[in-house]
């Protein structure tokens, strides 16, 4: 894709500012919906070799992170902050490439457990060295202007209620 000779997204602002009001939070939600865009594609691609895609690499890091290597695939969507649709899809596919099991919650007959598998742990080490070494896509921001997005963000989030 080309560079443009100009920002668009500043172009649009611009635009926008003869129609209505509010340029401020609609430069800053277009920026951030950009950045979203460029930083999705950039960890994709690099997880793509893997077979991974971003949403099933952070399932399989969900679940490195469970006690014992298992979550109710109810509880897995909360943490993802993801609908219990695009859980089960997401653990079908990584079931089908054998980094993780599902079988019936022991306690709970409504539940289905996702478990990871050996293979599925030995995946996350290899696409998370990838991933650190590609500075997870932001490596044109320090550390300092990480943490400043990271707490730029963060009244957003509290406000939508994540936590």
């Amino acid at each position: 894709m080309a560079r443009l000779p100009f920002d668009p997204i500043d172009e649009a602002a611009r635009q926008w500012a003869d129609h209505w009001t509010g340029v401020p939070a609609m430069h800053a939600v277009t920026s951030l919906m950009r950045v979203q865009q460029l930083v999705i594609g950039r960890l994709d691609a690099i997880l793509r070799p893997h077979g991974l895609t971003f949403a099933r690499y952070e399932a399989l890091v969900l679940l490195t992170f469970s006690s014992r290597g298992s979550l109710p695939l109810g509880k897995m969507g909360e943490r993802l902050q993801v609908h219990p649709t695009s859980v089960t899809s997401i653990v079908r596919k990584l079931e089908a490439d054998g980094h993780v099991r599902r079988y019936p919650h022991p306690d709970d007959g409504r539940a289905v457990l996702a478990e990871i598998t050996p293979a599925g742990r030995a995946l996350v080490e290899v696409a998370t060295a990838d991933l650190v070494g590609a500075d997870f896509g932001l490596g044109v921001l320090d550390d300092d202007g990480l943490r400043e997005l990271s707490e730029l963000l963060r009244p957003v989030r509290r406000a939508a209620g994540d936590f």
